[in-house]
């Protein structure tokens, strides 16, 4: 199988037969994650998402797991105190930590306590709480499940990356596995809820989700120049967009967005306006567009949750550029569907073709770069590896 075709990630999900809400709880993983782009809908990360729980005929145990079928493999087992108390199937969850630490981080087990039994096994592995969420409603706890994990896959994914730039002792791995994924919260401060919302959003990504931040005059260096840290902060990080009254007349705020958009970094805009834009700010497009209502902060959760769904597709797709390993100075890879600021790092005059991911633009789109830029061309990227023709 070709680097082009071989799957790039598999998620498998593993959950003992007695377990009754596992099911439920695997198909609201398969929901999120095996969502097709040409769906068109948010999220679109369209991973290999597998079930085990069934055991084979003759046996108490599930079709084994093949952790070299992909490129990268995770697995996540739903640990409830049925899977707890059977030692054949406490013995398989064991040998399975056991090979995939043997391989590298490139595989990797995530535990889900559904109850507290599942700290007592004997793995090493620490475990998503689910135990810990029983107060919330259920598609509540679903949903913080599948944001915690994404954020693991974000990690898992980053150090993939790394591995395939240059071969990391394993310290070295280990230490850019546990890095924090670093977020740039881009806000006016000209009106009371940029302020406020930034805020906000700052204090869950450190509290519920332990991520980093980036949040300019509390995280700049004394002695630095501002205008170079904060360019810089964007093109490292993924940027949170809070479209507030007065976003769009503010000179920073735009130039944040053009630097974020030329960079090609993750990109998650939350529309807070409360009255009027006079001038929305074009370049605001073409990104994920959440609603967060500037009264209430109880959306903030999904911002942060669709912010990591961009950061894995992100890491997915420079990963699949990279195995492809194409080299022709004529092809420009993006991470989301060209527009027109994706002509603005182009060589003028110069014949490029930029390719993208699934789903291809529509005729609409694809006519106005006939008429912007009649020398590029555009593929996504099951055309351009079917050998689409001009």
């Amino acid at each position: 199988m070709t680097a082009a075709t071989r799957p790039l990630l598999a998620l498998y999900v593993v959950w003992h037969p007695s377990f009754d809400d596992g099911s439920r709880i695997a198909k609201a993983l398969f929901d999120h994650y095996r969502r097709e782009p040409y769906q068109n809908v948010a999220g679109g990360i369209g991973l290999n998402v597998l079930y085990r729980y069934q055991p084979l005929p003759g046996s108490a145990l599930p079709v084994p797991i093949d952790l070299s079928e992909t490129e990268a493999t995770a697995v996540v087992m739903l640990i409830d105190d049925a899977w707890s108390s059977d030692p054949a199937w406490v013995r398989w969850a064991e040998e399975l930590c056991d090979d995939a630490n043997s391989i590298g981080l490139r595989v990797r087990v995530f535990p889900v306590a559904i109850q507290r039994s599942a700290l007592g096994l004997g793995i090493r592995e620490q475990a998503i709480r689910w135990d810990e969420w029983t107060p919330l409603p259920v598609f509540q706890r679903e949903r913080t499940l599948i944001t915690a994990l994404t954020y693991q896959l974000c990690r898992m994914m980053r150090s993939y990356l790394a591995q395939l730039d240059y071969p990391l002792e394993e310290e070295a791995a280990l230490a850019q596995y546990i890095q924090k994924v670093q977020i740039f919260l881009s806000h006016s401060k000209h009106d009371t809820d940029g302020i406020r919302i930034a805020c906000r959003v700052r204090e869950r990504l450190f509290e519920q989700h332990d991520l980093g931040s980036f949040f300019d005059v509390h995280d700049i260096p004394a002695g630095l120049p501002f205008d170079q840290v904060i360019l810089h902060a964007v093109r490292v990080s993924a940027v949170v967009a809070l479209h507030t009254d007065s976003y769009s007349s503010r000179e920073w705020c735009r130039r944040e967005i053009i630097e974020a958009k030329q960079s090609n970094v993750p990109l998650v805009v939350a529309n807070c306006i409360s009255d009027l834009d006079m001038r929305g700010f074009p370049y605001l497009g073409n990104v994920p567009i959440v609603r967060i209502l500037p009264e209430t902060d109880e959306r903030i959760d999904q911002l942060i949750s669709y912010l990591l769904d961009e950061v894995l597709k992100d890491f997915l797709w420079r990963s699949r550029v990279k195995l492809i390993g194409a080299t022709s100075p004529d092809v420009v890879f993006l991470p989301r569907p060209p527009e027109l600021i994706s002509l603005a790092a182009l060589p003028p005059e110069v014949p490029a073709l930029l390719v993208y991911p699934d789903p291809p633009l529509g005729a609409e789109e694809q006519r106005l770069f006939e008429v912007v830029a009649p020398s590029v061309r555009l593929r996504s990227m099951t055309e351009w590896i079917a050998g689409v023709s001009p």
